[in-house]
């Protein structure tokens, strides 16, 4: 049940009725009315702008539609108070009974209270991670990795059919540098002393990909020139790093559905096949760009290209996407992969791009309007960068890898469930500090702490009541007599579990996984914070004299561990039932 969802289809039925009986003019666009918190919570408990987006075409004043709507709004028995506030906005208050009914609901719908149908089973592809596999994962990456696994889970809960999907840019120059690379830790393997010449990896991790080399090949690459042993190399050290980022991302609790090889659209005609289609729609010309911004003439040589006219669909420029010499850019298997995703027949696709990347948003979206002819929406995130601190100093680069912090590091120092949760503590525009300080200690400040605290004293009044032998099933919580919860503390809390199916929709909508932990850590102060009162109002506490008022009481805390069980799973987060 969403309880906002239900009160605005009130609104739009009186409205309709409004209509129907003369007092608004016929055929209003009703879409526009929203039901949705006041920003004052003193206000009430809901707010309606129906007045304010119909006064213009109804051609009223604001504030006579608002009265006339309150007066039909009053006659429903959920509805205790409408108010007519300012030029016209409507203020609702509802009975402490429509509230509680809540708490009966999550209990009985479980960890499925709040899933929504806003998605209708339409295909949704999240492309996410994509790193390069020429060494282990860092620490953006794993932020990436936790907004798309968190991302798609979201879009899971409300209503969509999502693919996971990694993109292996396997098919550029970075996997040669990955095999000269290896190839010098294979003659490491033999005892040599490797050459990482200026541009090689110079990472540890490549010392077993050296030692493997050996143990397949022996002695018989030594000596020889990279024609005879690069595309071997280059594959197998490639599988190798493949295998690592797999663990990674394992070991973080992602996986994937799909991964898709930038290597396997050379050479079998999807790339030619993706340019024909544009140059079919008389998108794809032969002709030379203007010098880049910064360039002077002398330093500028115009050459003709194969270019795709981006800019139809809103790009700064044309984009080449073969060059004058009739290889193709960096760009042509791009397009030749977003056309595959198209014709896979996804209804949307969205990319999980690090920050570095933002000069691809324009350039790709036209693509994806030109092949779809705008019947597939991108949407691309752009993943800012992560600090990490520790002891206020930032944290220094991890040996092995030789340049970064890896995701491995990361999870062996704090463990996954808190990568994930302080991850999607901002959103994902927004830089992000890592400070280890503040992820393991245990206060209101650390977040993920917080949320876990909550589930645990959850769990804690419920072994309690277990102990001084009550029945708190569920089931048997669900059958309370729920009217024992009147206080305003305790509809409070109420009002927050109300918003959880009305927060999925907004999440899904924007794609926005960060809404959830932020929803959580508020959920949980609010419970934190009834827990508290009731030290100073016996009357607020959760195991209570009699049973049947406990049980209420009981039944509160359970739907709101019910809540956070559900937002840490769509998080990727595994709840903690006891502190220790």
């Amino acid at each position: 049940m969403n309880l906002f969802a239900d009160i605005r289809e009130l609104v739009v039925a009186e409205l309709a009725a409004l209509m129907a009986e003369g007092v608004l003019p016929q055929g209003l666009d009703l879409s526009g009315v929203a039901v949705e918190p006041p920003r004052d919570q003193g206000h009430g408990d809901m707010a309606t702008n129906a007045a304010m987006v119909l006064a213009k075409p109804a051609g009223m004043q604001p504030r006579a539609i608002a009265e006339a709507l309150a007066a039909r709004l009053l006659a429903d028995p959920r509805v205790a108070g409408a108010d007519v506030a300012g030029p016209g906005f409507l203020n609702l208050r509802l009975e402490p009974a429509a509230w509680q009914g809540l708490v009966r609901e999550v209990l009985v719908k479980g960890t499925d209270y709040g899933r929504s149908t806003l998605g209708q089973g339409r295909r949704v592809n999240v492309e996410f991670v994509s790193a390069n596999p020429t060494g282990p994962m860092h620490v953006a990456h794993a932020r990436g990795a936790v907004v798309g696994d968190a991302l798609a889970a979201l879009l899971d809960f409300a209503g969509y059919q999502v693919t996971r999907e990694y993109y292996i840019n396997d098919g550029g120059g970075q996997v040669d540098v990955l095999a000269r690379s290896a190839y010098e830790r294979y003659r490491e393997a033999h005892g040599l002393s490797p050459e990482i010449a200026e541009g090689l990896y110079p990472g540890d991790y490549l010392i077993p990909v050296g030692e493997a080399l050996k143990a397949k090949y022996g002695d018989d690459l030594l000596d020889k020139g990279e024609q005879y042993w690069l595309a071997d190399v280059r594959s197998f050290a490639t599988d190798m790093m493949m295998a690592m980022i797999r663990e990674d991302l394992a070991a973080l609790g992602v996986t994937m559905d799909v991964y898709s090889s930038e290597k396997a659209l050379y050479g079998t005609g999807q790339i030619e096949a993706a340019i024909e289609a544009l140059r079919d729609k008389g998108l794809i010309y032969d002709g030379v760009l203007e010098p880049p911004k910064g360039k002077t003439p002398d330093d500028w040589e115009p050459r003709e290209q194969t270019l795709f006219k981006s800019t139809e669909f809103g790009d700064d420029v044309d984009r080449p996407v073969k060059k004058s010499d009739g290889s193709w850019t960096y760009f042509a298997p791009d397009i030749a992969y977003h056309f595959n995703k198209v014709q896979r027949g996804f209804d949307e696709l969205i990319n999980i791009f690090g920050a570095d990347h933002s000069g691809y948003v324009k350039r790709l979206k036209a693509v994806v309007a030109a092949l779809s002819e705008d019947k597939v929406a991108l949407d691309i995130k752009l993943i800012q960068l992560v600090k990490l601190l520790k002891g206020g100093e930032i944290v220094k680069m991890s040996k092995r890898a030789g340049t970064f912090v890896t995701l491995r590091d990361l999870i062996d120092e704090v463990g996954p469930d808190v990568v994930r949760f302080v991850m999607l503590t901002r959103k994902n525009d927004v830089a992000l500090d890592f400070d280890f300080d503040k992820v393991t200690e245990q206060s209101k400040d650390n977040p993920v702490f917080y949320v876990q605290y909550a589930n645990a004293r959850v769990n804690s009044i419920l072994r309690k009541a277990r102990d001084a032998g009550m029945d708190v099933c569920d089931a048997t919580l669900s059958e309370a007599h729920l009217a024992h919860l009147g206080h305003e503390a305790e509809l409070d809390v109420i009002r927050k579990l109300g918003e959880w199916p009305r927060l999925v929709e907004i999440a899904a909508k924007g794609h926005e996984p960060h809404r959830v932990a932020f929803y959580l850590y508020e959920l949980a102060s609010d419970l934190h914070g009834l827990w508290n009162k009731g030290n100073d109002d016996d009357s607020l506490r959760f195991i209570q004299g009699d049973t049947a008022t406990s049980q209420a009481k009981i039944a509160l805390a359970r739907a709101v561990g019910v809540v956070i069980c559900a937002g840490l799973g769509i998080l990727g987060v595994t709840p903690v039932e006891e502190m220790r």
